[in-house]
């Protein structure tokens, strides 16, 4: 975009002032990282920070005598063709197992059962609040729960005006809660219905909670944030929960073990990656009719979508590989081996930029997303699983879930 011009007066002498900056960035490889379980005691959150080099920019500034003005245009590079870069390793008392940017000042990072809390950071990687997942349904109104109940915070959302997130619950732990949920089950396997969480952004508290179905997993809002949609791992179904009554109002039947979730930029089409199948579910939240992608590939599990809406990008975690669906034609156009295991994904701002964790592989891999070519792959701690892009920093945030965060620098 040129700058704005400010017109000089009869015989004001013009100068223009161009400045042109240019950093290269290289990539870190993590060459080893020690290593402790999940269930490691640690007293407190803590993070490391190597020095942040400036982020690749170029300037224009015009002056003219008379009268005086002076505009600044600051372009960002795609990222496609920026290099990630390792600028923060946060450690302390977690195992994320997920972590989601608000694009506006916060991260938030789920640690399950392990720690029965979620983790909330400023873009910058600082600890803000440590939320525990207890709560004392009796003040929601809800019977059946006396005494204080914990949940197990596995996925997050933030609603598009920022104020809420709605965090999902693996298990129940409480009077009138249980069993535990399992990786294998099915819709007869006796789970109890589980709860979704909300919290309230500017307090940092719960409060809210939404019964959803047995052991949920991932969560999703639309664009017009009317719908809260919630995959249920053990109830082989979806929960559409309207944000404005608090409520549950449809359970669709999918299959055995739905996930991710992603929503178009015009709230009308949810898909679901059915990862006890080879096919992502196409939802119209107008009707709530399913229709189905078929053979997108072995166990779908993440998923994103292009800014414009027309392709569909998933994990195949039985495969190993990351496949492109033009959802024009809904066929798969394109898919690429990325390494063991990948589980969630990330996609930039702009849309060129593609990023996977390799569960398996204890990597995280960046692709370009018009061609899914590798660009890079970078070493992690053990067992990446979670992965978020922060577009007010245009940082990569990876959750490890043995207890590390890495926070990366892309440009």
């Amino acid at each position: 975009m040129s700058p704005g011009r400010a017109q000089p007066g009869p015989g004001a002498r013009v100068v223009l002032v161009v400045a042109v900056c240019a950093v290269a960035v290289a990539g870190v490889a993590i060459a080893s990282f020690a290593r402790s379980g999940p269930g490691s005691s640690r007293s407190a959150a803590t993070s490391t920070t190597t020095s942040r080099a400036p982020r690749p920019a170029s300037s224009t500034t015009t002056t003219t005598a008379a009268p005086a003005s002076t505009t600044t245009v600051v372009s960002t590079p795609p990222s496609d063709t920026t290099r990630m870069r390792v600028v923060r390793n946060i450690g302390g008392a977690i195992s994320p197992k997920s972590v989601v940017a608000s694009g506006d000042g916060l991260v938030f990072a789920q640690n399950m059962m392990y720690r029965h809390t979620m983790t909330v950071y400023s873009s910058a990687g600082d600890l803000l609040r440590t939320i525990p997942d207890t709560v004392d349904f009796s003040t929601f109104g809800v019977p059946g729960h006396p005494g204080f109940s914990h949940g197990a915070p596995v996925e997050a959302a933030f609603t598009p005006d920022g104020r809420d997130v709605y965090v999902s619950n693996y298990s129940m732990y409480g009077v009138g809660f249980g069993p535990e949920g399992t990786d294998t089950c099915t819709p007869s396997s006796g789970y109890n219905d589980d709860y979704l969480y909300r919290v309230n952004v500017k307090r940092l508290v719960i409060d809210q909670v939404i019964k959803v179905g047995p052991v949920p997993k991932y969560v999703a809002i639309s664009p017009d944030g009317r719908y809260v949609l919630v995959s249920n791992w053990c109830g082989y179904n979806l929960s559409v929960v309207d944000r404005a009554t608090g409520q549950e109002i449809h359970r669709i039947p999918l299959g055995p073990y739905p996930r991710g979730i992603v929503v178009t930029p015009d709230s009308r089409t949810a898909y679901v990656a059915v990862m006890g199948t080879s096919n992502v579910a196409a939802i119209d939240l107008r009707t709530f009719a399913v229709s189905w992608i078929y053979g997108v590939g072995s166990g779908p599990r993440h998923l994103v979508i292009s800014p414009t809406g027309r392709y569909l990008y998933a994990t195949l975690n039985g495969a190993g590989r990351i496949a492109k669906i033009d959802l024009t034609t809904r066929t798969v156009v394109g898919s690429v081996s990325t390494g063991s295991e990948p589980r969630s994904m990330a996609i930039s701002a702009d849309g060129t930029a593609l990023y996977v964790v390799n569960y398996g592989s204890d990597t995280v891999s960046k692709l370009r997303a018009s061609d899914l070519s590798l660009l890079q792959t970078i070493g992690t701690p053990h067992h990446p699983i979670g992965i978020t892009y922060d577009r007010s920093t245009h940082d990569v945030w990876v959750s490890c879930y043995e207890g590390h965060i890495l926070v990366f620098a892309d440009g």
